[in-house]
Protein backbone atom coordinates (compact mmCIF):
# COMPACT_ATOMS: atom_id res chain seq x y z
CA UNK A 1 0.00 0.00 0.00
CA UNK A 2 2.76 2.42 1.04
CA UNK A 3 4.27 2.08 -2.57
CA UNK A 4 1.15 2.94 -4.41
CA UNK A 5 0.39 5.95 -2.61
CA UNK A 6 3.05 8.08 -4.45
CA UNK A 7 1.67 6.72 -7.74
CA UNK A 8 -1.27 7.80 -6.65
CA UNK A 9 -0.39 11.08 -5.42
CA UNK A 10 1.25 11.56 -8.78
CA UNK A 11 -1.41 10.74 -10.75
CA UNK A 12 -4.12 12.42 -9.22
CA UNK A 13 -2.28 15.73 -9.99
CA UNK A 14 -1.36 15.09 -12.86
CA UNK A 15 -2.65 16.28 -16.53
CA UNK A 16 -1.66 13.44 -18.76
CA UNK A 17 -1.56 9.54 -17.72
CA UNK A 18 1.39 8.81 -15.55
CA UNK A 19 4.25 6.67 -16.72
CA UNK A 20 2.49 4.06 -13.68
CA UNK A 21 -0.50 4.14 -15.28
CA UNK A 22 0.94 3.56 -18.96
CA UNK A 23 2.69 0.21 -17.65
CA UNK A 24 -0.60 -1.10 -15.96
CA UNK A 25 -1.95 -0.77 -19.20
CA UNK A 26 0.91 -3.26 -20.84
CA UNK A 27 0.79 -5.49 -17.79
CA UNK A 28 -3.43 -6.18 -18.52
CA UNK A 29 -4.45 -4.55 -15.97
CA UNK A 30 -6.33 -1.39 -18.08
CA UNK A 31 -6.56 -2.99 -21.57
CA UNK A 32 -5.77 -0.55 -24.39
CA UNK A 33 -8.00 -1.95 -26.62
CA UNK A 34 -11.11 -0.94 -24.57
CA UNK A 35 -10.44 2.21 -23.56
CA UNK A 36 -12.02 5.15 -24.86
CA UNK A 37 -9.57 8.28 -24.43
CA UNK A 38 -11.42 11.19 -23.93
CA UNK A 39 -11.02 15.01 -22.75
CA UNK A 40 -13.61 17.89 -21.97
CA UNK A 41 -12.18 21.59 -22.46
CA UNK A 42 -13.22 22.51 -18.86
CA UNK A 43 -12.14 26.21 -17.96
CA UNK A 44 -9.38 24.96 -16.01
CA UNK A 45 -8.72 21.80 -17.60
CA UNK A 46 -9.16 19.40 -15.32
CA UNK A 47 -11.66 17.51 -17.00
CA UNK A 48 -9.29 14.55 -18.64
CA UNK A 49 -10.93 10.68 -18.30
CA UNK A 50 -10.88 7.94 -20.08
CA UNK A 51 -13.78 5.32 -20.78
CA UNK A 52 -12.87 0.96 -19.77
CA UNK A 53 -15.70 -1.06 -21.06
CA UNK A 54 -13.32 -4.23 -20.58
CA UNK A 55 -14.82 -5.48 -17.06
CA UNK A 56 -18.69 -4.78 -17.92
CA UNK A 57 -20.79 -7.58 -16.62
CA UNK A 58 -18.55 -8.24 -13.50
CA UNK A 59 -20.73 -8.26 -10.55
CA UNK A 60 -19.71 -5.42 -7.90
CA UNK A 61 -17.51 -6.10 -5.25
CA UNK A 62 -19.23 -7.23 -1.79
CA UNK A 63 -16.49 -6.06 0.41
CA UNK A 64 -17.40 -3.63 3.19
CA UNK A 65 -17.40 0.13 3.49
CA UNK A 66 -18.15 3.16 5.73
CA UNK A 67 -21.19 5.07 6.07
CA UNK A 68 -21.50 8.68 7.05
CA UNK A 69 -22.20 7.37 10.28
CA UNK A 70 -19.18 5.13 10.73
CA UNK A 71 -21.62 1.98 10.17
CA UNK A 72 -20.57 -0.55 8.01
CA UNK A 73 -22.24 -0.59 4.51
CA UNK A 74 -21.87 -3.16 0.73
CA UNK A 75 -22.89 -2.09 -2.35
CA UNK A 76 -25.46 -5.02 -1.97
CA UNK A 77 -26.97 -2.54 0.45
CA UNK A 78 -28.66 -0.76 -2.37
CA UNK A 79 -29.44 -3.60 -4.72
CA UNK A 80 -32.50 -2.69 -7.03
CA UNK A 81 -30.65 0.46 -7.49
CA UNK A 82 -28.42 1.84 -10.34
CA UNK A 83 -25.51 3.25 -8.89
CA UNK A 84 -22.51 5.69 -9.03
CA UNK A 85 -19.47 4.48 -7.14
CA UNK A 86 -16.99 7.52 -6.92
CA UNK A 87 -13.21 6.73 -6.12
CA UNK A 88 -12.08 10.09 -4.80
CA UNK A 89 -9.72 11.72 -1.58
CA UNK A 90 -9.95 15.14 0.13
CA UNK A 91 -6.20 15.77 -1.35
CA UNK A 92 -7.07 14.95 -5.14
CA UNK A 93 -7.24 18.25 -6.87
CA UNK A 94 -9.57 16.49 -10.43
CA UNK A 95 -11.49 14.54 -7.25
CA UNK A 96 -12.35 17.86 -5.53
CA UNK A 97 -13.36 19.16 -9.23
CA UNK A 98 -15.92 17.19 -10.40
CA UNK A 99 -17.61 16.97 -7.11
CA UNK A 100 -20.24 19.77 -7.75
CA UNK A 101 -21.22 18.14 -11.18
CA UNK A 102 -21.54 15.31 -9.46
CA UNK A 103 -23.57 16.93 -6.54
CA UNK A 104 -26.17 17.90 -9.55
CA UNK A 105 -26.41 14.87 -10.92
CA UNK A 106 -27.62 13.19 -7.39
CA UNK A 107 -29.93 16.14 -6.69
CA UNK A 108 -31.48 15.53 -10.62
CA UNK A 109 -31.24 11.45 -10.70
CA UNK A 110 -31.11 10.50 -6.88
CA UNK A 111 -35.03 10.79 -6.65
CA UNK A 112 -35.56 8.65 -9.84
CA UNK A 113 -33.34 6.33 -8.03
CA UNK A 114 -29.99 6.31 -8.74
CA UNK A 115 -27.55 5.81 -5.92
CA UNK A 116 -24.30 8.42 -6.17
CA UNK A 117 -21.51 7.16 -3.65
CA UNK A 118 -18.66 9.19 -2.95
CA UNK A 119 -16.28 7.23 -1.69
CA UNK A 120 -13.21 8.64 0.23
CA UNK A 121 -9.95 6.52 -0.14
CA UNK A 122 -8.04 8.74 2.10
CA UNK A 123 -7.18 6.50 4.93
CA UNK A 124 -8.24 8.65 8.02
CA UNK A 125 -11.36 7.85 6.74
CA UNK A 126 -14.72 9.38 8.01
CA UNK A 127 -11.87 11.82 9.91
CA UNK A 128 -11.26 13.01 6.39
CA UNK A 129 -14.29 12.82 4.65
CA UNK A 130 -16.52 14.40 7.40
CA UNK A 131 -14.87 17.79 7.44
CA UNK A 132 -14.49 17.94 3.43
CA UNK A 133 -18.45 17.74 3.25
CA UNK A 134 -18.85 20.45 6.14
CA UNK A 135 -16.98 22.63 4.30
CA UNK A 136 -17.96 22.39 1.02
CA UNK A 137 -21.70 22.87 -0.11
CA UNK A 138 -22.10 19.60 -1.33
CA UNK A 139 -25.46 18.79 0.06
CA UNK A 140 -27.16 15.64 -2.13
CA UNK A 141 -23.94 13.49 -1.62
CA UNK A 142 -22.45 12.09 1.86
CA UNK A 143 -19.48 11.40 2.79
CA UNK A 144 -18.47 7.31 2.38
CA UNK A 145 -15.47 5.90 3.23
CA UNK A 146 -12.79 3.21 2.65
CA UNK A 147 -9.49 3.78 4.45
CA UNK A 148 -8.60 0.52 3.82
CA UNK A 149 -8.94 1.59 0.00
CA UNK A 150 -10.31 -1.69 -0.49
CA UNK A 151 -12.56 -0.20 -3.41
CA UNK A 152 -8.89 0.97 -5.22
CA UNK A 153 -6.90 -2.14 -4.82
CA UNK A 154 -10.24 -3.58 -6.34
CA UNK A 155 -10.32 -1.43 -9.47
CA UNK A 156 -6.86 -1.29 -9.75
CA UNK A 157 -6.72 1.76 -12.14
CA UNK A 158 -3.82 3.48 -10.55
CA UNK A 159 -5.70 7.19 -10.78
CA UNK A 160 -8.09 9.25 -8.80
CA UNK A 161 -10.68 9.99 -9.41
CA UNK A 162 -12.14 6.77 -10.59
CA UNK A 163 -16.17 6.33 -10.91
CA UNK A 164 -17.89 3.24 -11.96
CA UNK A 165 -21.80 2.76 -12.65
CA UNK A 166 -23.07 -0.08 -12.21
CA UNK A 167 -26.94 -1.22 -13.49
CA UNK A 168 -29.59 -2.23 -11.11
CA UNK A 169 -28.58 -5.92 -11.08
CA UNK A 170 -25.32 -5.14 -9.75
CA UNK A 171 -23.12 -5.48 -12.81
CA UNK A 172 -20.79 -2.95 -13.50
CA UNK A 173 -21.29 -1.21 -16.95
CA UNK A 174 -18.86 1.21 -17.45
CA UNK A 175 -15.66 3.13 -15.53
CA UNK A 176 -14.49 6.13 -16.07
CA UNK A 177 -10.41 7.33 -15.32
CA UNK A 178 -10.36 10.34 -14.74
CA UNK A 179 -12.34 13.45 -13.91
CA UNK A 180 -15.63 13.90 -15.70
CA UNK A 181 -17.80 16.36 -16.09
CA UNK A 182 -21.45 14.75 -14.73
CA UNK A 183 -23.48 16.78 -16.62
CA UNK A 184 -22.11 17.01 -19.93
CA UNK A 185 -23.35 14.94 -22.57
CA UNK A 186 -21.73 11.86 -22.44
CA UNK A 187 -21.97 11.13 -18.83
CA UNK A 188 -25.83 11.97 -19.75
CA UNK A 189 -25.66 9.06 -21.85
CA UNK A 190 -23.73 6.62 -19.34
CA UNK A 191 -26.15 7.75 -16.63
CA UNK A 192 -29.47 7.35 -18.54
CA UNK A 193 -28.45 4.13 -20.11
CA UNK A 194 -28.39 3.05 -16.23
CA UNK A 195 -31.28 4.41 -15.09
CA UNK A 196 -32.74 2.39 -17.66
CA UNK A 197 -31.23 -0.55 -16.92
Amino acid sequence: MILLLPAALAACDRQSPPKEQANAAISGEVPTASEEVKGIGAKDGTFDYRLDRSKAGTPAPDFAFLDPDGGEKTLKDFAGKPLIVNLWATWCAPCIAEMPTLDRVAATYGPKGLAVLTISQDNQGLKAAKPFFEKHKLPHLKGWADPETNFGFHYATGLLPTTVIYDAQGKEMVRVIGAMDWEGPEAKALIDAAMQS
